[in-house]
């Protein structure tokens, strides 16, 4: 009688831990968020153990939703590898909201790790003006899931400095705040409670680019422990810590009083003729430059519109919409970078924004303006030459509008200060040359 061959329990142990593998790998992948859910209530060595045996494909999307509290923890116990994957797949946003919880050191580390590029970007999400409420703000704050429980979360409070633990907030699966609770609250609490549960509502907050004059008003007329600090997609950046902040921001509003006149950081509305013409004429010598080289461009369609004087009527129409679509991308991706809402990353995604927006908002002008000119001349040749420079030179614009300012950034320069010069010359080119290039082309349709 043959017998059965049975394995050995050493092979048994291995095909079990296979098994198990396997499953932790195919949960991690079908259920991200409540996998980061889990691994946030172990203890973070562990945690990132089984993330870095994951492929990038499971583990990225976990990462994603760990709560920025609990990824911090985590990060250094990745290799170099595995930290700059996770770090530079994060949106500049997240990842800043990452970093500044961790001490200056490691935030130091990983900033030199992801390479100077980012590190320039990460750096500017960091660092917030002297008179904002970003500036006065402590990092050193706890946001965890709304939806773990009272259990789950005094765990994880053993895991934090005591500074962080008096109060926590609670955020959704996106990271926004959503509520706090007191520690006081979590003590009493049932063990199997959400955090959604015995929470309550955040009735008192600040954006990160708030004025510190708002900040002291606030404070002082609600007497508030602890102010949270968000970013323009409401997540939670940081606290300003009651009362005790309330000193230094009269201090430092002390000081921007006596600043507030200043038309930029070195000249003031009071400065001397002598000084303002100092800061001024480099940039006015600048943009005279690049006039002439706009009229240059004309320059190159002489014969054309001497052939046809129309279109010296016509040129101011097409460089002047050309120029309104420009100043409207521009103001738009300034705000965003001021605000902190886009960062250099995003550039791509904000040109092709733009170039939709100008595209669309050209057809449309065109329409107009071709009905118009040929109402005006009766000639077909001229209202399409105007159309379609119209439709050219609008989509240029918005490109134009939207990569300047970010490239000036991403070069360390300040946006402010030279994209308008910079964007005229990018206007009037666009504008002159789709129309007179279109003109010299369909020369014989304007007989």
């Amino acid at each position: 009688m043959n017998s059965i061959a049975t394995p050995s329990n050493e092979t048994a142990d291995l095909a079990a831990d296979e098994a198990a593998r396997e499953l932790g790998a195919t949960f991690l992948h079908n259920y991200p968020w409540q996998a980061a859910r889990k691994l946030e209530t172990m203890a973070p060595e562990i945690a990132a153990t089984i993330l870095a045996e994951q492929s990038r494909e499971v583990r990225l999307p976990v990462w994603f939703y760990l709560a920025p509290a609990a990824a911090s923890l985590l990060l250094p116990y990745f290799d170099d590898t595995i930290a700059l994957e996770l770090l530079t797949e994060l949106d500049a946003g997240p990842c800043a909201v990452l970093l500044s919880q961790l001490e200056e050191s490691y935030r130091e580390y990983y900033l030199k790790l992801v390479g100077a590029s980012i590190a320039r970007e990460l750096q500017h999400l960091l660092d917030f003006p002297v008179d904002s409420a970003g500036h006065i703000m402590d990092t050193r704050v706890l946001g965890l899931s709304s939806s773990i429980s009272v259990r789950d979360a005094m765990e994880q409070l053993r895991r934090y400095p005591a500074i962080m633990r008096r109060r926590i907030f609670t955020l959704d699966a996106d990271g926004r705040l959503q509520g706090q609770v007191e520690l006081a609250q979590l003590v009493v609490a049932e063990a199997e409670q959400t955090l959604a549960e015995v929470s309550s509502g955040v009735s008192h907050f600040v954006s990160a680019l708030d004025r510190k004059q708002d900040v002291a008003t606030m404070l002082q007329q609600n007497n508030i422990e602890a102010l949270p600090v968000l970013d323009t997609n409401q997540r939670l950046l940081g606290v300003i810590r009651g009362a005790s902040a309330i000193e230094t921001l009269k201090e430092g509003i002390a000081v921007n009083i006596q600043t507030m006149v200043g038309a930029s950081r070195d000249e003031q509305a009071l400065s001397s003729s002598l000084f303002a013409v100092r800061k001024r004429q480099g940039w006015l010598q600048i943009n005279l430059l690049t006039g002439f080289l706009a009229a240059s461009v004309v320059g190159l369609f002489e014969t054309t519109i001497a052939q046809f004087t129309a279109l010296a009527v016509l040129m101011p129409i097409a460089a002047g919409q050309s120029g309104n679509t420009g100043a409207q991308a521009l103001a738009v991706t300034m705000r965003g970078l001021t605000l902190r809402e886009i960062t250099p990353r995003h550039w791509l995604r904000v040109m092709f924004k733009e170039a939709g927006a100008g595209l669309l908002n050209g057809i449309a002008i065109a329409v107009t303006c071709g009905l118009g000119v040929y109402l005006w001349s009766q000639s077909f040749g001229l209202a399409l030459v105007i159309a379609l420079a119209m439709v050219i030179s609008m989509t240029i614009a918005g490109v134009g509008g939207a990569l300047v300012p970010i490239c000036l950034q991403k070069l360390g320069q300040d946006p402010a200060q030279s994209s308008s010069i910079i964007m005229t010359t990018i206007t009037d080119i666009a504008g002159f040359m789709s129309f007179l290039g279109i003109a010299t082309m369909l020369s014989a349709m304007l007989v």
